[in-house]
């Protein structure tokens, strides 16, 4: 049987580098380890660690065409964050002009949750710890 440890890293391609490397760095707080221009594909690649445990890989590329987040179609649905408080995440988020959704309860596991969108419409989500 396949031994899979844990989720290595998660890698998006964004419209506008420096737009998304300032949202994911500056307003969502994840500590940039490494950023490399590749020259032959004119792309950079952007490394952001998550809790000390797993790692964006923020790409960027002339011209990539849009991928459709709504309506939900097949494929990866979003990005789930964890946080110890997320009526404090919300208003940090809000104190840099990124709307989120009313925060819901998992019907589940109890916790709240709400959802919010990257500079590109990827959704993303925080989850209460």
């Amino acid at each position: 049987m396949l031994k899979l440890n844990r989720v290595h890293h998660i890698a998006i391609i964004c419209a506008d580098y420096q737009k998304s490397k300032h949202f994911y760095s500056e307003i969502l707080g994840l500590n940039i380890v490494r950023e490399v221009y590749r020259e032959e594909r004119q792309s950079y690649k952007l490394d952001l660690e998550v809790g000390n445990l797993y790692q964006i890989e923020l790409f960027s590329f002339p011209e990539p065409p849009a991928r459709p987040s709504r309506p939900e179609a097949v494929g990866l649905r979003h990005l789930a964050f964890e946080v110890d408080a997320l009526d404090e995440a919300v208003s940090h988020l809000t104190n840099f002009g990124v709307e989120t959704e009313p925060i819901r309860i998992d019907e589940f596991t109890g916790k709240r949750f709400t959802f919010f969108t990257d500079p590109d419409g990827l959704p993303l989500e925080l989850y209460e710890k």
